[in-house]
């Protein structure tokens, strides 16, 4: 098959997987680099398993095991596509290299959200909006479990404050999927407080943006988090044993769990409630939610006083 008719294939290929619902942006940069790299070491003939392997392995600064195993999951998708076509294509077996290992994410107590927020109320530069940004984007994470881009990439219109329901309008985003994000009172009011002091400062005019950079755009990702891992030094956190390291998307883990200690702690039935919460959170199935449960010590014990009430003859 020449490199041509590879390429089409791909194409092809990734034009199902979108059709399906899938995000296939990086996919088709990866299986075009496969097709590269096959054109380079002059593959010929039926792709065989070992050359998938050899690109998936293939050195890269920043790319550990966990980035080998995923580049091996997306060739391997493409190939057993392939296969149904050219049955002498090979596909890798799924235990070739090892399974990714999900890092355990920091939680953060809400002293230490407080104080991250503290230390974002200090940032500069003077008398500019920028502070007050930072200071609603943790709060947004931490509130309502937003994904970082999900918050970064909100309009003004999307935020709808003025309604009986405070809400988010999050449009388009992971698996193409929009949701309506209802606000609780406490964080409306932070939000309108927010929206009150940038058209104060006039940033009305720079920008749609919602959370708004200083030069007038979304806040990119990479500024966020250089940003935010500044915020964390500052306010003398780091890694604790048996946890990872705090970072930005730890807010989104905390939220979940804070929400399930909350439920299993007022006996509402969790089960029947998780549904909501993969809802809320933009999650395709519940199965998606149960990755942001860690099993803290707050969280079993809540957990096994619902049990013990359950045991006794109460109610889960």
């Amino acid at each position: 098959m020449s490199t041509a008719e590879l390429l089409l294939r791909v194409e092809c290929y990734v034009a199902v997987r979108r059709a399906l619902g899938y995000a296939t942006r990086s996919e088709e940069k990866l299986l075009k680099d496969f097709v590269q790299f096959l054109e380079l070491n002059k593959v010929s003939g039926p792709i065989r398993a070992l050359s998938a392997i050899e690109w998936a392995c293939a050195p890269a600064p920043g790319r550990g095991v966990s980035g080998q195993a995923s580049r091996l999951r997306v060739v391997r998708g493409f190939l057993s596509h392939l296969q149904a076509f050219e049955s002498e294509i090979e596909v890798p077996g799924s235990g070739v290299l090892p399974s990714f290992q999900r890092p355990l994410p920091y939680l953060y107590s809400a002293d230490e959200i407080a104080a991250l927020m503290k230390e974002a109320s200090r940032l500069g530069p003077k008398d500019s909006l920028r502070p007050h940004t930072y200071v609603t984007l943790i709060g947004l994470l931490a509130s309502c479990g937003l994904r970082v881009g999900e918050a970064l990439r909100l309009k003004m219109e999307e935020v709808r404050l003025s309604c009986n329901h405070p809400h988010l309008q999050v449009v388009q985003t992971k698996f193409r999927k929009s949701r309506l994000v209802p606000l609780h009172p406490s964080c409306a009011e932070k939000v309108a407080r927010y929206a009150a002091q940038r058209k104060r400062l006039s940033y009305d005019g720079l920008s749609d943006a919602f959370l708004v950079s200083e030069n007038g755009t979304h806040l990119s990702y990479r500024a966020c988090r250089n940003t935010f891992s500044g915020l964390v030094q500052r306010a003398g956190m780091g890694k604790r044993p048996g946890t990872g390291r705090p970072g930005i998307h730890s807010l989104r883990h905390i939220f979940a769990v804070s929400r399930m200690i909350e439920w299993h702690r007022t006996g509402m039935n969790v089960r029947d409630l998780v549904p909501h919460l993969s809802v809320y959170m933009g999650h395709v199935r519940p199965a998606h939610t149960y990755w942001y449960l860690t099993a803290t010590p707050e969280l079993l014990s809540a957990a096994s006083e619902a049990f013990c009430q359950y045991s006794q003859g109460g109610q889960p």
